[in-house]
């Protein structure tokens, strides 16, 4: 019962990640002598990656990636 619960939920979050153009956060790697940042975010359509500004302190650019971000593709966007 609890394996049908979880293929449930895991449908569901799938549905809203497809539908709003969201992504989470499920890699990330320091570049270019640490001042750039690649975020690497799962979405419903795949892994998309994105690039920052980089700084310990994020007064420029971002300290850490953002845990959601919405990517530019949705499916019901036209």
């Amino acid at each position: 019962m609890s394996v049908i619960k979880t293929i449930i939920v895991l449908a569901v979050i799938y549905a809203v990640f497809l539908f709003s153009g969201y992504g989470v956060t499920v890699g990330s790697s320091e570049n270019a002598a640490g001042l750039g940042l690649k975020c690497q975010y799962l979405t419903a359509r795949g892994i998309v990656s994105s690039q920052y500004i980089h700084s310990d302190s994020g007064v420029i650019g971002v300290a850490n990636c953002p845990i959601f971000k919405q990517v530019g593709e949705v499916v019901d966007n036209k």
